[in-house]
């Protein structure tokens, strides 16, 4: 083998012990998000360089999880169930989440700051009412399930409220410290 050769077989092992590496910090990451019992054998998504979602590593219990998205001001990751994952992919299209499905999200590291009125806000605003949040969980699809909760723009984020009330989109918002 060539010296030429041997340099360039270095570089892409090199490479590819990188990437190795990289996807299991992003495993490690979704893991803190849920208890071990349900982010072991989860399946983890990523974000991948085109920015599509693609599969760090197939499941075996139903659930899925997501590493912290460096992109946002603090760690986020999180895990959820089947049901949750139909609710944000609803979110995310901008359509109606599925009828008589409630889904759990585990945020056990915490959340990225949000608004609590805007399900689509990206930054802070005067109005918009951004809230602080630490480990929690979240209901997601149980808007009739969550009366005599707080409901107002801006709640005790230590107590449990709802989020996005008033839109489809409203879940209860569960701190576990």
């Amino acid at each position: 083998m060539s010296k030429t050769c041997l340099a360039a077989t270095l570089v892409i092992l090199g490479m590819q012990a990188a990437a190795a590496d990289e996807k299991a910090d992003l495993i490690r990451s979704a893991e803190t998000a849920a208890p071990a019992a349900v982010s072991s054998e989860a399946t983890i998504y990523g974000m991948g360089p085109d920015g599509k979602m693609q599969t760090l590593r197939e499941g075996t219990n139903g659930y899925w999880c997501m590493p912290d998205d460096a992109t946002t001001p603090s760690s986020d990751p999180m895990c959820g169930d089947a049901n949750a994952m139909e609710w944000a992919m609803a979110w995310i299209n901008r359509t109606e989440p599925p009828a008589d499905k409630v889904g759990l999200i585990f945020m056990l590291a915490g959340g990225s700051d949000a608004s609590n009125t805007d399900p689509y806000a990206t930054a802070a605003t005067n109005d918009n009412h951004w809230v602080t949040t630490g480990p929690h969980l979240m209901i997601m699809n149980a808007t009739h399930l969550m009366q005599g909760y707080p409901s107002g723009p801006d709640p005790d984020t230590k107590m449990p409220f709802v989020m996005w009330a008033d839109t489809p989109y409203a879940h209860l918002m569960v701190p576990v410290e």
